[in-house]
């Protein structure tokens, strides 16, 4: 049988404002299948055939992973948080499979797959502030959960924290690396770090965003997180699942870059978010072994 991976992407076109974290782009709701170009960096896949009937957008149900920071340091931080966490769920399908993880130095199953709010509050109210933060571990732990246990074929990943990793057993490396995993999760990022400190902090979420075709978000104040929840939401709900065929089987595996051109009448530069490749054929014993490779577990 032929081998179908897909790429989750946002056809995007500037408008020239500025938003509080990122240049501000518009989606461009027309998207042809003759438009587009799907290919990758391998010389024998630079022009991979599009499957123009698995060119859709994504409006259906989702498994979707909210993993949010409990150390000590967002004790006064947690109960706007939350409420953006939930306001994220409200904003999304109803029929959206939802898990809950908390971590600090360790992370924990609060609430495993719902679409149950009432559970998911109880899961996010379970606030023990304490100790470090061991946000790689978690990070890589949930896209473990949602790549063993979703229903749903497309996920994504939403990660709230205040500070640097600094107890995780996994690198950045490391967890971009599974995070890329053929189907992982898109991550989206907040990242309450403030203006003068944890420039690392600030590169690693940008970078696990940008790898995985999400977006991190850096708000100057607690204020921003509830407005920037809905723009996650509006963002899962405006993206095209492309479909295309690699002349290169799985078996081969490796790295594979992936890269969209898109070109429409009546627009100028088009510019498509979306994951930068991926490892073909990956299970989860390739990637490595440790507390990381676990999924979270109940508390």
């Amino acid at each position: 049988p032929s081998l179908r991976t897909s790429a989750i992407g946002k056809l995007l076109r500037y408008s020239g404002e500025k938003a509080p974290t990122e240049k501000r782009f518009s989606p461009v709701d027309l998207l042809a299948s003759q438009e587009l170009a799907v290919g990758t960096a391998r010389p024998d896949e630079r022009n991979a055939r599009l499957l123009a009937h698995e060119s859709h957008m994504v409006v259906g149900a989702l498994a979707m992973a909210i993993v949010i920071d409990n150390s000590g340091s967002m004790r006064e931080k947690r109960d706007k948080v939350n409420k953006a966490a939930i306001n994220l769920v409200k904003s999304s399908n109803p029929q959206d499979e939802v898990f809950i993880v908390n971590f600090n130095d360790e992370y924990y199953l609060d609430q495993d797959f719902t679409n149950d709010l009432n559970k998911m509050r109880e899961a996010l109210e379970k606030v023990d502030t304490r100790g470090g933060t061991a946000l790689y571990d978690a990070v890589v732990a949930s896209a473990d959960h949602l790549k063993k246990n979703a229903k749903l074929e497309k996920r994504v990943l939403f990660v709230v924290t205040d500070g640097e990793d600094n107890e995780s057993q996994e690198t950045l490396e490391q967890a971009i690396r599974r995070l890329q995993e053929e189907n992982g999760p898109t991550v989206y990022a907040i990242g309450l770090l403030g203006e003068e400190k944890q420039r690392r902090a600030r590169k690693a979420l940008q970078f696990i965003a940008e790898k995985t075709g999400g977006i991190a978000f850096f708000p100057k104040s607690l204020e921003e997180v509830d407005a920037i929840s809905r723009t996650v939401a509006h963002d899962i709900r405006n993206q095209y699942t492309l479909g295309y065929k690699p002349t290169n089987p799985k078996t081969t595996g490796g790295y594979r870059t992936i890269k969209v051109d898109a070109k429409a009448k009546g627009y100028g530069k088009l510019t498509v978010r979306t994951k930068s490749g991926y490892y073909a054929g990956q299970d989860r014993a390739a990637a490595g072994s440790g507390p990381g490779a676990t999924s979270p577990t109940p508390k």
